[in-house]
């Protein structure tokens, strides 16, 4: 959105409307699946920041600037600020990068989009540099160096095992499930012994079904 307004107001920069107008669309679908299919919890704090950023920030930033006098100042102003924003998309697979180190599988990086993001990297930058635009060069330096480092990675731990990085909710509900299971045993277990176990009064029902036996052979004889 805020290349779009920069874009806006710059002239012969047609390539930024078309084009992020298409990602602003693509990145609407994806929050839309993202709330259709994300946690209760998450989707709250995912609809948090979309208001603080892209309601709350996007309109102060473009109050703050549309109604300045001079239009070379306020472009100069809302280039710096997408530029910074610019960078930060950049900087974001940093996350990735410690984690694909950490657990040496790229399981969580995917070859094909960092190819893309090098080569997008590397075409943004030709593109801002024959504008004489470094807003949209300078950026896209740092996107390219990133690429490539991704790409490194990749070549580097394609051959390692996966190595699932297990979450610890569900490591403690699987330690629940097995102590239940062992109570569950347990319990099991000492019905058995109290069923088997010797009852008092089978001593008694013994010993009078010993007499009647007793009594039964005595008559048999007698009859005879």
């Amino acid at each position: 959105m805020l290349w779009i307004y920069y874009a806006l107001l710059k002239k012969d920069a047609m390539l930024l409307i078309t084009i992020n107008t298409v990602c602003v669309f693509i990145q609407t679908f994806y929050i839309v699946v993202y709330f259709y299919y994300g946690p209760k919890k998450e989707k709250l704090v995912t609809l948090k920041l979309i208001l603080l950023f892209n309601v709350f920030g996007f309109g102060a930033i473009f109050f703050s600037t549309f109604f300045l006098k001079n239009p070379l100042i306020r472009l100069q102003i809302l280039g710096y600020i997408c530029m910074g924003f610019a960078l930060c998309v950049f900087v974001a697979p940093l996350g990735i990068l410690r984690k694909v180190i950490k657990t040496k599988s790229v399981e969580y990086m995917p070859f094909t989009l960092s190819v893309f993001l090098t080569l997008g990297a590397v075409m943004w930058f030709f593109y801002g540099l024959l504008l004489k635009d470094m807003n949209i060069a300078v950026p896209n330096v740092l996107g390219f160096i990133f690429g490539i480092l991704q790409m490194i990675l990749y070549a580097i731990y394609k051959n390692y095992p996966k190595k699932m990085v297990e979450d610890p909710k569900l490591q403690l509900s699987a330690q629940q499930v097995v102590v239940d299971v062992v109570k569950l045993g347990s319990t099991t277990v000492s019905l058995e012994v109290n069923a088997v176990g010797p009852n008092p009064n089978n001593g008694e029902g013994t010993d009078e079904a010993q007499n009647i036996k007793t009594n039964n052979t005595t008559d048999a004889s007698n009859e005879v």
